[in-house]
């Protein structure tokens, strides 16, 4: 049985990070193979007249597809 060892996590929860496409906040992140996933909830526009219908936008991304804000 082999052991891999992983890394601190690069980002911690509630740090605005960017990525291709946009930027919002680490929600949560977990370890998946041999990384880190994050889940980041984008920030939102301004709110339409009619309201808005549904929760906010979260993305699961790579900890290689993030920089810090």
């Amino acid at each position: 049985m082999a052991t891999t060892l992983m890394g601190v996590p690069s980002f911690r929860n509630a740090q605005r990070v960017s990525f291709v496409g946009g930027e919002g906040i680490v929600r949560n992140y977990k370890p998946e193979a041999e990384t880190w996933t994050y889940y980041i909830e984008m920030a939102l526009g301004v709110e339409p007249e009619f309201g808005r219908i549904g929760a906010e936008t979260m993305v699961v991304l790579a900890e290689s597809d993030l920089r810090a804000a």
